[in-house]
This record gives structure tokens, sequence and C-alpha cells, in this order.
């Protein structure tokens, strides 16, 4: 048994034991959440030949000793929950590091030489931060950047540069407005910007209200970051039940945003065939919880991919050896596109455009758009930014071809027209929509 897969076993506690007692050489994930620790233990620093991700989330440390630069290999650390004042500056030098994950450290400062060269993705949601380095935008590499829940006025002009970045969370900031930069951003595909002063809101959704004496919660259904969604029957006025869902929120920050948020956009969207949507809100939870009740989708629907991994960053997961008839991969680009096409005209950007949230059917290609937590109102005048999706819209037709080579003659062409490194050049969803065969 390799060191791995023994330390995988083991409980934190007994992890830091064997840590300790010099038992898992040649370990390359370590991870050592929710122990108090203070200090970080020095034997993390014998590992340097082989460790490559660290955990250290949910500890006590409020910086990281000058030593860690000896870890050469280390590729992604995790610090979320540490009280850190600011990003611990010997993660610059760090010359393999390309994720940081540093949510809810209350964090004010990013010092820019706590910025390795190699970033791809950073995460930094629910911080006190006010301010970015100019450095940030410096890194060519980076990919992913999420910043939701902090106290950013203005973003740094220099990430106007960041010609690699494909995934931005700016939710629950005080910005007041978007920089015009943003809309032509070669590689953006995935913006979130709820929440922020600038933001309009929309019209005002009508939505039922339906009291939590109506529900009977059943089973869960599936968990993200935002809520839980249970299976539900919910007892008609008139009599009878209606097998129903149940999202219930949260409350906390999420990288997207929002829950309140979230559920605003979802309600906004108002019904169409391929959105999960919602048929009204909930009163009277006995914890106060929000929640929504959707239409249940059929048993053995299932989401079409897994979300991005570490490994890959900014691009789902689809299951190995995946092939999609060449019916159904054009019912769920129809799908997908009719989708998209409907939330624009709403005045509503989804956000988390990807392919782990469209849920289908598995066999036909019948699906829907789930999640809304990154969904943002799109402002007045800067219709440029649902152009924007358009390039998240071509990704996903591009691994529709993936799975199913036969797509590539309808819709090879549109994917290539959806990824135009210039944004104002792709066409809009309802375009593509137009231009994607029936099956």
């Amino acid at each position: 048994m390799d060191a791995d897969t023994a330390a995988a076993g083991l409980a934190p506690a007994d992890r830091l034991a064997a840590l300790r007692a010099g038992q898992l050489a040649g370990l390359r994930v370590l991870r050592l959440p929710g122990l108090g620790l203070a200090q970080l233990p020095p034997e993390v620093l014998a590992l340097a030949p082989s460790l490559e991700v660290l955990d250290l989330s949910g500890n006590r440390l409020t910086d990281l000793p000058a030593e860690c630069a000896r870890l050469l290999r280390l590729n992604a650390v995790f610090l979320s929950g540490n009280p850190l004042r600011r990003l611990p500056p010997v993660l610059g030098d760090c010359p393999a590091l390309g994720q940081i994950g540093a949510r809810g450290c209350g964090m004010a400062e990013v010092p820019a030489e706590a910025l390795p060269a190699g970033l791809r993705w950073l995460t930094l949601t629910d911080n006190a931060l006010a301010a970015l380095p100019a450095a940030l935008g410096e890194r060519g590499g980076l990919q992913k950047l999420l910043l939701a829940g902090n106290r950013l006025r203005a973003l740094p002009d220099s990430l106007a540069g960041a010609a690699r970045l494909e995934l931005l969370r700016l939710a629950a900031n005080a910005l007041e407005d978007l920089p015009g930069w943003l809309e032509a951003m070669p590689a953006l595909a995935w913006l979130g910007w709820s929440g922020n002063p600038f933001e309009a809101g929309g019209p005002a959704p009508v939505a039922p209200v339906i009291p939590w004496a109506a529900l009977r919660p059943g089973p869960l259904l599936g968990e993200g970051a935002s809520g839980e969604v249970f299976a539900a029957d919910w007892r008609q006025p008139g009599g009878g039940e209606h097998p129903v869902a149940l999202k219930l929120f949260k409350g906390a920050m999420t990288s997207d945003g929002l829950p309140e948020r979230e559920m605003a956009a979802c309600l906004a969207a108002g019904a169409h065939p391929q959105l999960t949507g919602a048929l009204g809100r909930i009163e009277g939870h006995p914890q106060q919880r929000a929640g929504l009740v959707m239409p249940r989708l059929p048993a053995g629907w299932q989401a079409l991919a897994a979300p991005p991994s570490l490994a890959s960053c900014t691009r789902d997961v689809w299951p190995q050896g995946q092939w999609l008839a060449p019916e159904a991969g054009l019912h769920l680009a129809r799908a997908a596109a009719a989708a998209a096409a409907h939330l624009h005209g709403r005045g509503l950007l989804h956000g988390d455009f990807y392919a782990h949230n469209l849920l289908w059917d598995g066999a036909r290609g019948a699906a829907v758009l789930s999640d809304f937590g990154a969904a943002s109102f799109l402002p007045a005048g800067r219709p440029g930014l649902a152009g924007l999706e358009s390039r998240a819209l071509g990704i996903l037709l591009q691994e529709l071809v993936a799975a199913c080579p036969a797509l590539e003659a309808p819709l090879g062409g549109l994917a290539a027209a959806c990824l135009k490194p210039v944004p104002a050049r792709r066409p809009l969803a309802a375009a593509v929509l137009a231009q994607i065969p029936e099956a």
C-alpha cells in the first residue's frame, strides 16, 4: 500500500500522528483539516520531494513559514477558514503552485509577492478584500478567479490582459459598475456579478407563496454549495398531492454568491421547457430557511457531466467512454441553446452554463438547465455581456461533438463561431439555436 492510499484511510488526527512519526514518506496529498493547528507542522517540510496537494483548511494558522518555498512540487494549497489577515507571501515562492484556496479567512490583503508565477486558480471568496494587486493580471496562466463576498469597489485594470481567464466570480462586492474591458476578454465564458450596487435586480417576479405546512418533504435528491434538494409532495388547496422538488437554501455565502440572489434569479427566469423552473417560494419553514418549490424531474434524470476537477480547472469531467447518439446530441444542443436564449431574453446571464448543470434523461436528449447560483441581471446598455456566455455554449457544443463525432457537421462550425476570440463577433444564443437542426 502506498503512502497516499494509507493516509486517505486515516482520520485527520491519525494522519497527523502518522506524519509526525515519519510514516508518510513519498506522500503526494496531505489533508489536515480542522485540527486547530496554529503553526505548520515542521514534518510537512520533510515531504518536499513528493508533496503536491496540501489541505490545511479550518485550522488557526495566521501565516506560513518561509521554509514552505522548499515544497518544490506543491501544486495546490487549501487554507480556507484560517484567520489569515493576508495571503501568505511565501506562496509566491513555490515554483509549481497553481491553485490556492483561501475562503472565509477574514483576509484584508493580497500581497503581490504571494501570487505564484504559475497561478491558474485562485479562490478568495468571503473575505474582507477592498483591493487587489495589479500583479494578479500579470499571471499569464490565470484561468479561474473567485472573488465573491468581498469589499471590492474596482478590479485592477491589469486583469484586462489576463488572456486565459475563463471563469470570474464577482458577486456580493461593492462594485459600482463592471469594467468595459470584460466584454473584450477572449477566453471569459463564466461570469457572475449579482449582489453588487450597480445590479438593478430586474423586474420583481410574481412568485406564489407555498406554505410549509402544505409540503411533505421526502428523501434528499442532491446537494450543492447553496442548498439541498429534496423530493416532496405538495398538498394542493383543492385536494390531492403533487410530486415536486424542494430546494432549501443554506443561507451562507457560496463561491457563486448569495443564495437569496439565486432565488431571485430563478424566479425572474420564469417558466420554460428547458429550465428547471420554480413553482413558488416557501413560507413558514420551522427554522426560517428560504426555499423554492420546483417541478420534480422524472426518475433517472442525471447531470450530463461532472463539475471541473482540480486537474481540469475550468472544464467539466465527462464520464469516460460516454458516447451520445446523434439524435440525443442534437436534442441536447437545442435544449441548451434554447435555455440560454430564453434567459438572455429575460435580461439574465446564467453565469454557470456548463454540462454539469444540464440535467437530462440519459437517452433521448431531453434536458433542462439548472442551478442559478451564479446568475446575474444584465445591466442596461451592455448587450456584449451575453456574448461571453456564447463562448460557454460553444464549449458545450464542442463537448457534444467529442461525445458524438457524427455531430461535427451540424455543430462543429457553430462551436467555432461561438469560440471566436472577439466576443462581439460571436453569435448570440438565439442565433445559435436557429442554426441547430432538429433531430
